[in-house]
């Protein structure tokens, strides 16, 4: 019976990772979030002896100690992380950047995730369990004013190498969705093409009209999968993009 920890599970990828992952009668899951409504939503859709919930803020120590606590104390095991909370703001160029806002930034997206990962290791060690990333195509290109997230992104890619090399029972993979149909997408097409080039604004607003974007139901069922089955050792310790070959066997 796995028992996987979801992080940012209210919406988007997020949301359906856990309705995924919950789709296989035999799991259970930690579903954390700042909104309450959704998790309490996911709690009498699935039944409570198979969620638990954790509403908080992932940048408080606290809230992630909540996590593990709650975890072992319910399920008694941690099979896989799904880390994909995440924020894009500030946008904003290196220039004018606001350094509190950047370790803010930086606390959710990556410190987060190490605090998570860093209080589950021993019980990770115990199921030979899994940890998945939820990365970006931005951690290894330039995207103009996304300084802080792209950085965040790519030192996310980093911790997957670092974690697998220093645990050898434990696998982790960081994986980029594509471009998908969620609230960050909203934002930025509503709120930060002030502080993008136009090019870079009108590529989002375009994908969008041309309802090129992704649903967030694809990448969110290779996280799901990854977490039920495991990582393979072909691709543990690496980025990887959602549509790369080596990920094809578990889109279905």
């Amino acid at each position: 019976m796995p028992v996987i920890i979801v992080t940012g599970a209210s919406r988007g990828i997020g949301a359906c990772i856990a309705d995924i992952v919950l789709g296989d009668k035999e799991s259970s899951i930690v579903a954390v979030a700042r909104s309450e409504d959704a998790l309490r939503n996911l709690k009498i859709k699935y039944g409570e002896e198979r969620v638990a919930t954790v509403q908080g803020d992932l940048a408080d120590e606290v809230v992630v100690k909540q996590v593990v606590e709650l975890c072992i104390g319910k399920f008694g095991r941690i099979d896989s992380i799904v880390a994909n909370a995440g924020i894009l703001e500030p946008v904003q160029r290196v220039e004018l950047a606001d350094i509190k806002e950047w370790k803010h930034l930086f606390d959710v997206n990556f410190f987060s995730i190490v605090s998570l990962v860093a209080q589950s290791i021993p019980y990770l060690k115990e199921s030979k369990g899994n940890v998945i990333m939820v990365s970006s195509g931005a951690s290894t290109k330039g995207y103009y004013g996304w300084g802080a997230y792209a950085a965040s992104k790519a030192a996310v890619n980093q911790f997957a190498i670092q974690l697998t090399s220093e645990e050898p029972e434990i696998s982790a993979v960081a994986i980029a969705p594509g471009v998908v149909d969620t609230q960050m997408q909203v934002e930025i097409r509503d709120k930060f093409g002030a502080d993008m080039t136009k090019e870079a604004h009108k590529r989002f607003t375009d994908l969008k009209r041309n309802q090129e974007l992704l649903d967030p139901s694809v990448p969110a069922r290779i996280y799901a999968n990854i977490a039920l089955r495991g990582i393979d050792k072909e691709i543990n310790g690496k980025y990887l993009r959602y549509n790369d070959q080596l990920l094809d066997k578990y889109t279905k």
